[in-house]
């Protein structure tokens, strides 16, 4: 590891090598492993490890968890952020089950092998199992940033088509008329008003997920990592379509009875705004070749339209 200088690579270091640097963050991930099942056993039974012991496996814990810490910090901001942010994060969970396993051992007493010992012992190897699974360039992150947006936007799309589907009353399941006299009382269902907005609203919400289904094929078909503004150009994207899921819940929100139409309005306005930069920031970049505008231009399309006929149904409101 004396080859790995902590920080960013800079002037008369030697270049990043994108796969030399996966290699050594396996070894140090499957070390760090090593070390947790060492200190673990260590400690599951008598007789007490001696002090010079002791030293000895808490000074290997510490070199593991730095190794750790200087191959993530040997990899530069400009290989990607998104890949960056995802070997950060499974550096940090790394690092967080070590000290966990610490604290438990420190906490529990000597007799034997103690329930809470196991799993933390089990969610360090875990930590260390994901390295595997680790996108290896910016190209394979932000397809993976994109598939995780586009789960959540499904989930939230499935919800409202089922409470849609309920009927007018969403909350039948957990209201009772006999006990809560409730049933009839508008905070409790939607009215043809309501309704008509929620049709541009779903169509809103069903174009959020059309439009990460697509943004997510052309990154996995055409995405390279190969030059600096290509990588920039796939963090711009991810950066942007980030956004969405949590705009998708936003509106999902305001959308359940007691409905305030300039609240859906105003969170519906937020949806399209992202949904359209989302779109320009697709057609404007390398993943977005002369074949695939026109999906470009239709989504535009029914997002202004949807968004359009929101406006007109609210327009009272204003």
């Amino acid at each position: 590891l004396s080859a790995f200088t902590e920080g960013e690579p800079g002037e008369g270091r030697e270049p990043f090598e994108l796969l030399r640097f996966w290699d050594a963050l396996g070894q140090t991930f499957k070390v760090t492993s090593q070390e947790a099942t060492k200190l673990s056993l260590a400690f599951s039974r008598l007789p007490l490890t001696s002090a010079e012991d002791c030293r000895k496996l808490s000074e290997d814990v510490q070199n593991a968890i730095l190794a750790v810490a200087t191959v993530y910090y040997w990899l530069p901001k400009g290989q990607g952020t998104t890949l960056r942010k995802m070997v950060r994060d499974a550096t940090t969970e790394v690092v967080e089950g070590m000290i966990q396993l610490t604290e438990t051992i420190l906490s529990a007493p000597l007799e034997s092998l103690s329930q809470e010992q196991l799993i933390s012992t089990g969610g360090v190897w875990e930590a260390c199992e994901q390295v595997s699974n680790l996108p290896r360039d910016n190209q394979a992150a932000v397809a993976s940033a994109l598939a995780a947006c586009l789960g959540v936007v499904k989930d939230a799309l499935e919800e409202m088509e089922r409470a849609l589907v309920e009927g007018q009353d969403p909350y039948s399941d957990i209201m009772e008329d006999e006990e809560l006299g409730f049933r009839g009382n508008r905070d409790t269902y939607w009215s043809e008003a309501d309704r008509k907005l929620l049709s541009s609203c779903m169509g809103l919400m069903k174009a959020s997920k059309a439009c990460l289904k697509k943004v997510l094929g052309v990154v996995k078909a055409y995405g390279k990592a190969d030059s600096p503004e290509q990588i920039a150009q796939l963090d711009d994207l991810a950066d942007i379509a980030n956004e969405i899921s949590p705009s998708v819940d936003e509106l999902a929100l305001s959308m359940y009875p007691p409905m305030n139409q300039l609240a859906v309005r105003l969170n519906a306005a937020k949806l399209a705004s992202v949904l359209k930069k989302v779109l320009e920031i697709t057609k404007a970049s390398h993943v977005c070749p002369p074949s695939e505008e026109g999906w470009v231009q239709f989504l535009t399309g029914a997002v202004d339209h949807n968004m359009n006929k929101i406006k007109n149904f609210t327009q009272g409101h204003l």
